[in-house]
């Protein structure tokens, strides 16, 4: 739904009386019974009464704001992975040996993490006082014998010298977790992949099935259905982020529900009922649309604004197969036109006069 602080036009850290009045302002301006010639009176009007429900609660407006701040930290972290792989891509790879990334890992941290190659290597490896001997006895030597074992030392280190290479830049992550885990051989897994998806009272009712796309480019289907409600957690196993040599990540999708006719609290669903001042002092029958239909609703005498009405079983389905309820919340209207005679009987409340 669109910011209920702009719907209503009040900052933030508005009161509650402001917010108050705010909502009956705009009520009366967007009624459609006063813009017949508007066919997005109906839409506004419930838009003004859902911004209204969601602030006047202080645990809704609570989460709605704790939401918005936690939206905003994932958009900023989103934007700087998009320009970290943007600069990737613009510059060029560097240039490094061949040696695997476990290797180039141990390289750099200056730990063999192959103990027994190292180990094979430092006694292969000739010490101090023995190469000493061996230059000393080189020196002895011919020249013409220096000069061949030269040119053939220098051919043996080319043909043994690693051709560069580019080392891929998954395996060295990988290598590197498996570094700071202090295990090369335990398979881990890689960063789960966290989305929301938007769907409508609808979308839930008819068990559709929304898509959101990876990293990757690939495509995931939400299964959405019993269950399902605002702030939901999908976690779909193995549908994550991949990573070379790590099992795949999950994908942990938080479901949304888009503004509509109908507000979403929990496993109920809130519509507003609005009741003209005869109506909601001598009380009446009507009907209301609900998520499946059309649903008969008997409004009390002496009813206010605000009262709600229940009507049980007519909201989403849990998983248990029980639904929720629909809840109807009436909104007090005045008439299209002034009514004198309306007038004239509150002034005679208000100043304790009667006809």
């Amino acid at each position: 739904m669109r910011d209920p602080y702009s719907v209503l036009g009040v900052k933030k850290n508005a009161g509650q009386e402001e917010i108050k009045a705010a909502w009956r302002s705009l009520a009366k301006a967007v009624h459609p019974d006063q813009n017949h010639d508007d066919p997005l009176a109906t839409v506004r009007f419930t838009e003004a009464g859902r911004a209204y429900d969601l602030l006047r609660d202080p645990e809704k407006r609570s989460r709605y704001d704790r939401q918005q701040r936690e939206a905003e930290l994932r958009r900023m972290e989103q934007m700087r992975r998009q320009q970290a792989e943007r600069k990737a891509t613009a510059s060029p790879p560097p240039r490094m040996s061949n040696e695997d990334a476990e290797d180039m890992i141990a390289r750099i941290f200056g730990v063999d993490s192959r103990g027994q190659q190292a180990d094979a290597k430092a006694q292969a490896r000739p010490q101090p006082q023995a190469q000493a001997q061996a230059q000393s006895q080189t020196q002895a030597g011919a020249a013409p014998a220096q000069d061949a074992r030269k040119s053939m030392d220098d051919a043996s280190t080319e043909e043994t010298m690693p051709a560069r290479g580019t080392a891929p830049g998954a395996a060295i992550i990988s290598a590197i977790i498996r570094r700071i885990r202090g295990s090369r051989a335990r398979v881990e897994k890689a960063p789960d992949l966290v989305a929301d998806v938007t769907v409508t009272v609808e979308d839930i009712l008819n068990r559709a099935r929304p898509t959101i796309e990876t990293p990757e480019g690939q495509t995931i289907r939400v299964p959405v259905g019993a269950g399902t409600t605002e702030g939901q957690v999908i976690r779909l196993k193995e549908a994550g982020h991949r990573i070379e040599n790590l099992r795949r990540g999950d994908a942990v999708i938080t479901v949304r529900v888009a503004p509509g006719r109908f507000r979403v609290d929990g496993f109920d669903l809130k519509v507003d009922l609005p009741v003209t001042i005869e109506n909601a002092v001598l009380g009446c029958e009507t009907t209301i649309e609900g998520p499946l239909g059309p649903l008969p609703v008997t409004v009390p005498a002496w009813s206010g604004s605000d009262q709600t009405i229940r009507i049980e079983g007519e909201g989403l389905l849990k998983e248990n197969g029980e639904r929720g309820d629909l809840i109807a919340e009436i909104r007090l209207l005045l008439w299209e036109k002034p009514d004198d005679k309306m007038i004239d009987l509150m002034r005679s409340l208000r100043e304790g006069l009667y006809l």
